[in-house]
């Protein structure tokens, strides 16, 4: 597990290729719900349109359970396949591309459709701003009032957050770390403790 880039804002690109007019789209997308939300939307603004091919990686670039594509009618293989491809090409993860086509009345065959709707994610990825996302992790720490200033300290030192607190005779706190930043914060913590705080995992 480590950083990877996501989209850091939608990008928008239309080609007319032999009279049909393809129009890709790249979105951000934070999960899978999102991602067919935004597909659902763009058909919805395209009442006209022959054909809305798409696919996601809705999550980090390596998890393919978060993989989806369709070719929405188009022959199998020719749009979502080649699209998904560019988009695992790249590298980033969550990102949604649509590509919506309005038919011109000439067919383009198999290969100019792989080549117009691949094409088409290709294009659209070049202009795409890219920012880091750090994959978190969360834990659980249990702590007395007195020690939490200074584990919001170590948090902060680690580029990590404090997700929710529990507030009774003592605290227990949700904290979101770095994946890279693990065990420094388990060390950290250690040493301000005396070996009494310890970071458990959220299953």
């Amino acid at each position: 597990m480590h950083a990877y880039f996501v989209p850091a804002a939608p990008v928008t690109v239309a080609v007319e290729i032999k009279k049909s007019r393809f129009i890709t789209l790249l979105e951000p997308s934070p999960d899978i719900a999102a991602a067919k939300a935004y597909i659902q939307q763009t058909r919805t603004q395209h009442p006209g349109a022959a054909h809305c091919c798409w696919a996601f990686i809705a999550g980090a670039p390596w998890d393919s359970q978060q993989y989806g594509f369709s070719d929405d009618g188009e022959p199998p293989g020719t749009a979502g396949k080649p699209m998904l491809a560019h988009l695992s090409g790249s590298g980033l993860g969550h990102v949604v591309a649509v590509v919506v086509r309005y038919y011109g009345g000439v067919k383009l065959g198999t290969g100019g459709l792989v080549k117009a709707y691949g094409g088409g994610v290709q294009q659209a990825l070049k202009l795409l701003n890219r920012v880091e996302k750090i994959p978190l992790l969360e834990f659980m720490v249990s702590c007395r009032y007195d020690q939490q200033p200074a584990i919001e300290v170590v948090i902060k030192q680690m580029e990590g957050r404090i997700v929710h607190g529990d507030y009774g005779e003592s605290i227990i706190l949700k904290v979101a770390i770095p994946f890279s930043r693990v065990v420094l914060a388990e060390e950290k913590l250690r040493a301000i403790s005396r070996g009494a705080l310890q970071l458990t995992p959220v299953p």
